[in-house]
C-alpha cells in the first residue's frame, strides 16, 4: 500500500514539475531571464535562445550558454512590456453659438503630446525545481 501511495505522490510531483517547466517552454526567443544553477552563489542573467530537450540556451552578452536542464533549481523571467509610454489628446473647440453669423469663430483644434519612462518590470519567477517527498 506505502508504494502506491508513494508512486502516486511521485507522479503527482513529476506532473506538477512538468507543467511548470511548461512556462519556460512558452518563453518567446530573446525574454530576459534568470537561471539560478544548483550550488552556484550567483544567478546567470541572459535571454533566452531555445530550449531543447535537455537545455536551455541562453545568450549572454555575446556567447550562447546551454545550461543542463537538471542543473537548473529557479528560472525568473522579465515579463514583456515597454519601457516608454506614448499619450496623445486631441480636443476640438466648438464654435460659439452666437446669434450674428459674423461673431461666431471656426472651430479650433488642440493636441497635446506625452512620454513617460518606465523602469524594467521585475523578475516573476515561472519554473521552480519541485522538492522530493519527505523522507519518514
Amino acid at each position: 500500500m506505502r508504494r502506491i501511495l508513494f508512486f502516486f505522490l511521485s507522479a503527482a510531483v513529476a506532473l506538477g514539475a512538468e507543467d511548470a517547466w511548461t512556462k519556460v517552454r512558452d518563453l518567446k526567443s530573446g525574454t530576459e531571464i534568470r537561471v539560478y544553477k544548483k550550488g552556484a552563489a550567483a544567478p546567470v542573467v541572459g535571454k533566452i535562445d531555445e530550449l531543447t530537450g535537455d537545455n536551455l540556451v541562453i545568450v549572454l552578452k555575446n556567447e550562447q550558454v546551454a545550461i543542463p536542464r537538471d542543473q537548473i533549481d529557479r528560472v525568473d523571467a522579465r515579463p514583456p512590456g515597454g519601457r516608454v509610454t506614448k499619450e496623445s489628446k486631441t480636443t476640438v473647440a466648438d464654435p460659439d453659438a452666437s446669434p450674428r453669423p459674423q461673431e461666431r469663430t471656426t472651430p479650433g483644434e488642440s493636441t497635446t503630446s506625452n512620454v513617460t519612462i518606465h523602469g524594467k518590470p521585475d523578475f516573476e519567477t515561472i519554473y521552480r525545481r519541485a522538492t522530493g517527498a519527505p523522507k519518514k
